[in-house]
């Protein structure tokens, strides 16, 4: 699979997502607009931009639309959300906290099994490694390769964001700083932060924006923005995780689930996607937070999509070392 290839692979999936969003925000905007009182300025908070590790599946709210889930597995769930979040907080705390200079660059390496058609076609396997600017000072740079070749190394590329309402446009500015060492520690403090500081969709026009980024389930867009896109020190992530444990619309998906590493977990289903689900997936035993599963559910059945394990993070000074 080549670096093209593996960055074109998405954009079916990420426009029938836009296609999905667009028609429900675009009705959510002509009703809102005849019951928005005049002289009312729509409000558009602007936080960190979605930073979809090399293309990956886009993650969008639509207001209180929350796709149906599906049972996986035979099993049911042994703990509720609630728990395995509490779980993954007390693990978060106990991680070595990482400290960065905004000069400095946060590496992250990621298995990525994707298929190149969202509910077709083979799954392909690849390992990525990212260098993302610890300060936002920096455009994120990124290589790949096969899982299946250890000398298939592509060579290190510049990744500029691009603007999920146009998939053909790119951004012609630097990204959000990585290193997200000014988050607050405490859930509620947290939340405010998270509530006044959303990731940014780039909705197109004529959206609702109010109903869009005002909706509980954009709590977790932005969480999963964080956990995807840089580096949240150990007390912050415990209070994500805390944070999430009381929001409402999470669930276990039952059954047992082994992420593209091979490492079993528990996989959380989180609201607010359309046209398919985002899962975040945490080691069984030990509750570590493994990575994120996508899926597309097309006439009532669901598919795997993506599944992106998070291998190691870590600080360094320039783009192409290794820790």
């Amino acid at each position: 699979m080549t670096m093209n290839e593996i960055e074109r692979s998405p954009q079916g999936f990420e426009e029938q997502l836009l296609r999905d969003l667009t028609a429900h925000v675009t009705q959510r905007a002509e009703m809102a607009s005849a019951a928005r009182p005049a002289g009312r300025r729509t409000r558009f908070l602007r936080g960190w931009r979605l930073v979809g590790a090399f293309g990956l599946a886009v993650a969008l709210t639509a207001g209180a639309l929350v796709v149906q889930t599906i049972r996986v597995g035979d099993q049911p769930p042994t703990a509720s959300a609630s728990e395995i979040f509490h779980l993954a907080a007390d693990a978060a705390r106990q991680q070595p906290e990482l400290t960065a200079r905004p000069d400095q660059y946060v590496f992250t390496e990621y298995l990525v099994t994707i298929r190149d058609l969202p509910d077709s076609g083979p799954y392909q396997t690849t390992r990525s490694q990212l260098w993302q600017s610890a300060g936002g000072v920096a455009y994120t740079q990124g290589r790949y390769r096969p899982e299946s070749d250890p000398n298939g190394w592509g060579e290190l590329k510049v990744l500029r964001m691009g603007d999920a309402a146009d998939p053909t446009k790119e951004l012609d500015a630097f990204q959000p700083p990585a290193y997200h060492g000014d988050l607050p520690s405490d859930p509620d403090e947290l939340l405010r932060y998270l509530r006044k500081n959303p990731v940014d969709l780039h909705l197109p026009e004529g959206a609702d924006e109010e109903a869009v980024y005002g909706d509980e389930s954009m709590v977790y867009t932005t969480a999963r923005s964080m956990v995807r896109g840089g580096y949240v020190p150990p007390r912050a992530l415990a209070a994500l995780f805390e944070l999430l444990a009381r929001e409402p619309g999470a669930v276990v998906i039952s059954g047992d689930v082994v992420d593209a590493a091979g490492r079993h977990g528990v996989a959380i289903r989180t609201p607010g996607v359309i046209g398919g689900n985002v899962d975040l997936l945490f080691d069984r035993d030990t509750h570590v937070f493994l990575g994120t599963r996508g899926t597309v559910v097309r006439n009532g059945k669901e598919s795997l999509y993506d599944n992106v394990a998070q291998l190691r993070i870590a600080i360094v000074d320039r783009p192409g070392q290794l820790p």
